[in-house]
């Protein structure tokens, strides 16, 4: 029996090996709130990993704050509380400029209507964060996504607004680490689908910026282009991947190749899977399915660290944050 467990093991092991696949856990141990959503992923300075996420009885209850978690060593601890409303909280997004300060952005509100965007800093990689800062009315942040910091220290963040027929993607701008802000055109959905939301972004091979975002009534996700440096976007046209009304995010890895984490369905959220780009996004190719049951597998968040090795997130059923490593390089042997 104990050969059996053995042989089974590493037959798993060589498998996930073999699909790119390092290492693939969940990040909570007995969580002490009923449901968690919406994970968000930074590599600190030292190279540590921090995952925050929202968390409390159920979405958009009173008691739904924002929580931190650390991994150090391979070993996710610390979990804690680190930002609280008298209203919901939602949507944290973190962000490591190259000075080591590590940016909390989230949403607080009783809706997407009501919402008022927040930050709060860290100076030692997440141990401690200074206390909340409002954003003006109309200034959100990343939405969901994390931003992208342009060689001229411009910070895009990826940003949107739902009201309550109309969905718009915007970027707040800033270039002093959120002191002051500008506001870009709306990218505009010629399909009338009632909109797009939460884009991610990453630099073409041109020098443009490339927005991925999620739809509504078309089902499908959607690309728009600046050649501005994000300034205006074009008009936002459907790609041939398919958006179940759920989020999705993106990494542009270091050997260029773009890649996606989505759910490849009209409907469900289920499957989630991979894609990736060898032509900034106009073509893409799914290569790993991350996880293939019914449930709720949404809301992924994708880095690459410094080692070249990419670190995945996303929401398992409400109940846990699931945590994936993959090695790139094997993805496009798949």
């Amino acid at each position: 029996m104990k050969i059996f467990k053995i042989l089974l093991f590493l037959l798993i092991s060589s498998t996930a090996f073999a699909n790119g696949i390092i290492k693939s856990e969940f990040i909570l141990n007995n969580p002490p709130f009923e449901s968690c959503h919406a994970s968000t992923l930074t590599e600190t300075k030292s190279g540590k990993i921090l995952c925050s996420f929202f968390a409390g009885t159920e979405e958009g209850h009173p008691d739904v704050n924002i929580w931190l978690i650390e991994n150090n060593k391979n070993i996710w601890s610390n979990l804690r509380e680190v930002a609280t409303s008298t209203q919901p909280c939602w949507n944290p997004v973190l962000f490591t400029f190259p000075d080591g300060k590590v940016f909390l952005f989230y949403k607080a509100g009783s809706n997407p209507l009501s919402w008022s965007g927040f930050l709060k800093i860290s100076k030692d990689e997440g141990k401690t964060f200074s206390d909340s800062k409002i954003f003006p009315a109309g200034i959100y942040g990343p939405i969901k996504n994390k931003p992208l910091l342009l060689d001229n220290k411009i910070l895009l963040c990826p940003s949107s607004t739902e009201s309550f027929d109309a969905w718009a993607c915007y970027m707040d701008i800033t270039k002093n680490k959120t002191k002051t802000w500008t506001k870009s055109s709306p990218i505009i959905d010629p399909k009338n689908s009632k909109g797009i939301i939460q884009p991610s972004l990453f630099v073409s091979d041109k020098g443009h910026i490339k927005l991925l975002a999620r739809s509504n009534k078309v089902k499908r996700i959607f690309m728009a282009i600046s050649k501005n440096r994000g300034k205006t976007f074009s008009k936002a046209k459907p790609t041939n991947l398919p958006n179940p009304n759920s989020g999705i995010d993106l990494v542009k890895l270091k050997d260029k190749t773009v890649l996606l984490v989505y759910n490849h369905s009209e409907e469900n959220r289920y499957p989630l899977n991979v894609a990736i780009s060898e032509d900034d996004g106009n073509s893409w190719k799914t290569v790993l399915t991350l996880e293939s049951e019914k449930g709720d597998f949404s809301y992924p968040a994708v880095i690459q660290t410094k080692d070249g090795l990419v670190h995945i997130t996303y929401t398992w059923n409400r109940k846990n944050i699931k945590y994936v490593v993959i090695d790139p390089k094997k993805l496009k042997n798949l």
